[in-house]
C-alpha cells in the first residue's frame, strides 16, 4: 500500500490545540506516515498542549527568545523549517491559521517545492493591519497553499473571490474536535481559585486580551471598561488568565490589579481554559479561537476588537463585536449582565463552526488527493 509522509508544523498554543487532534487522526491512518515539527514560537504554552494531547514532536526548533520580534520569529522559523524539510522530505506540509510560524512554514515548503495544506483557510477581514500580522500571514499562505481546509462555507466563498477554487474543502473547525476530549464533567482545576468560585450564584466573566493591535490606548480602554463592570455589578467575578507578554502583563497590573473580584492569574492550559469556559457566564476576548470555542458551549462572546475574521458567529447571534472603546465595551457587557433576554438570545444561538468531525474530513481529503481513497470527503454543512 502506498504511504505518504505528512508533516504538521505549528508553534503556538492556539495552533497546537487545533492541530493536535489532526495529528492524532493522521497517526491512525494506515496510508499516512505522520510527522510533527514545532517551532516553539510560544514555548511554555505550547508544551502544556503537547503534554495534554500526549504528542512528542519529531522536530523541535525551540526558537523562542525574550522580547522576540516578528522579524526574528519569521526568520528563525524559515531557516529552521528549511533544514527540517531537507532532512524529512515530506510529501505534504500542513500549517494552521495565521501565525508567523504558519507563514514561515508554508514559505519554506514552497521553496522546497513541497505541497502545502492550509488548515483553517479562508478567514478574512480585508484589513491587512487588523488583526496584525495575522491577516497578512493568512492571506499569503492562501496564495501558497495547494489544499485549503475551510471551516465554513463563507471561508470558501472568500477564497473563491480571490480566484482560489481548486483543492478547497469545507471541513468545520478542528477546535470543536479538540473540545470533545478536553471538557470533562466535574473537572477539578489545578488553579485553586477556579475551584472556589461560585459559578451558580456569581456571574463569572472569562477575559482574554493580548493582541498586538490592541497594545496601547485600545488595551487601556478595554481594561478600564472591565474594571467598571466589576465595580458596578457586585455579582461579577472577572477571571483574566494574563498572557505572558510583558506589555500585556504591565497593562493588566496597572488597570485591573487590586480589585477583590478581579482575578489576574497565570495562563491556563487548554484543559483548564476549556473547562473554565464551560462553567463561566460570559466570555470577553480579543482571541480568535475563543470566538469558535465558546459558542460550542453556549457562552455569549463579546469580541474586544474593531473587526473579526470570523463573522459566522456574529451572523448566528452567539458573538457580538464590542470594539475597543471604553463606553461601548462597558455598555455591551452591562447589557448581558442586566438583560436576561439579550443573554439568552446569544446563549442559545447555533454554533456555526463544526460538529467534531473536521479532522476526519481533512484526513479523508488528503488521502483522496494522494489516491489512497476513491471518494472525496463529505463537506461540513451539506
Amino acid at each position: 500500500m502506498k504511504t505518504i509522509r505528512v508533516m504538521t508544523i505549528f508553534g503556538t498554543r492556539p495552533e497546537a490545540i487545533k492541530m493536535a487532534p489532526l495529528v492524532k487522526e493522521l497517526e491512525g491512518r494506515a496510508g499516512v506516515e505522520s510527522l510533527c515539527c514545532v517551532t516553539a514560537q510560544h514555548r511554555e504554552m505550547l508544551d502544556s498542549v503537547l503534554h495534554i494531547f500526549q504528542l512528542t514532536p519529531q522536530y523541535d526548533l525551540n526558537i523562542m527568545e525574550p522580547r522576540q520580534t516578528l522579524s526574528t520569529i519569521t526568520s528563525k522559523c524559515l531557516l529552521g523549517v528549511e533544514q527540517v524539510l531537507q532532512e524529512a522530505k515530506p510529501d505534504l506540509v500542513l500549517v494552521h491559521g495565521d501565525t508567523s510560524t504558519t507563514f514561515s512554514g508554508a514559505l519554506a515548503a514552497f521553496y522546497q517545492r513541497v505541497m502545502v495544506g492550509h488548515v483553517e483557510a479562508g478567514l478574512r477581514t480585508y484589513d491587512k493591519y487588523s488583526p496584525f500580522p495575522e491577516e497578512m500571514n493568512r492571506t499569503l499562505v492562501g496564495d501558497i497553499a495547494d489544499l485549503h481546509f475551510c471551516p465554513t462555507r463563507a471561508n470558501r466563498e472568500n477564497l473563491a473571490r480571490e480566484g482560489i477554487a481548486d483543492g478547497v474543502f469545507i471541513t468545520g473547525n478542528t477546535v470543536i474536535d479538540a473540545m470533545t476530549t478536553t471538557v470533562v464533567k466535574d473537572y477539578h482545576f489545578s488553579t485553586r481559585l477556579l475551584n472556589e468560585l461560585d459559578y451558580d450564584r456569581k456571574k463569572v466573566i472569562l477575559v482574554t486580551c493580548h493582541r498586538r493591535e490592541n497594545y496601547g490606548a485600545p488595551m487601556e480602554h478595554i481594561m478600564t471598561a472591565l474594571r467598571r463592570l466589576a465595580e458596578s455589578h457586585g455579582e461579577v467575578e472577572l477571571v483574566y488568565p494574563v498572557h505572558l507578554s510583558p506589555v500585556v502583563r504591565e497593562a493588566a497590573e496597572k488597570y485591573l490589579a487590586g480589585h477583590p473580584r478581579i482575578h489576574l492569574i497565570d495562563p491556563l492550559d487548554v484543559e483548564e481554559m476549556h473547562n473554565l469556559m464551560a462553567r463561566c457566564y460570559l466570555v470577553m476576548t480579543d482571541s480568535g479561537g475563543l470566538q469558535e470555542e465558546a459558542p460550542a458551549m453556549g457562552k455569549p462572546v463579546l469580541v474586544l476588537r474593531r473587526e473579526t475574521e470570523r463573522p459566522e458567529a456574529i451572523a448566528a447571534g452567539t458573538v457580538q463585536l464590542a470594539g475597543t472603546e471604553e463606553e461601548t465595551v462597558f455598555r455591551l457587557g452591562a447589557r448581558l449582565l442586566e438583560e436576561p433576554q439579550a443573554y439568552e438570545r446569544m446563549a442559545h444561538a447555533v454554533n456555526p463552526y463544526g460538529d467534531g468531525r473536521a479532522c476526519r474530513r481533512i484526513a479523508d481529503a488528503i488521502e483522496w488527493k494522494f489516491g489512497l481513497r476513491g471518494e472525496p470527503p463529505e463537506m461540513f454543512g451539506t
